[in-house]
């Protein structure tokens, strides 16, 4: 935007102004400069990047679903949200085995339990 040496040399720089009316410089106003076709300097508004999704177990990100920002995950197709098993887009693969053995681990003990107590 400004070079180095502008303010010895006396070069002209071209103001540039925010289009929008939030007037600081925050992430959800990102810009950066570019030269349109007459050959002025405007501001070009970025999008904020997106993040994968996580497990809701484990807190790591998850395999086989892309970096979006929510309103873009509205909009795409399911196949693009989640992936094809059980808690497929919402837990990872290996917090959904260790929830497959608790659970029958649980049930084998509770037979268990049933015929101990019918032996006794």
């Amino acid at each position: 935007l400004f070079p180095a040496d502008a303010s010895t040399h006396g070069i002209m720089v071209q103001r540039l102004t925010y289009r929008r009316r939030l007037s600081y410089k925050t992430t959800s106003n990102r810009v950066k400069i570019v030269k349109t076709p007459g050959g002025k300097l405007v501001y070009s508004y970025q999008s904020k990047p997106g993040k994968v999704p996580s497990c809701g177990d484990c807190g790591t990100k998850l395999q086989g679903i892309c970096a979006m920002r929510p309103q873009e995950f509205m909009r795409v197709s399911k196949t693009k949200k989640s992936v094809t098993r059980a808690y497929g887009g919402s837990r990872c693969s290996s917090c959904v085995r260790s929830r497959v053995i608790r659970a029958f681990l649980i049930e084998e003990q509770k037979i268990v339990k049933r015929v101990m107590k019918s032996r006794a």
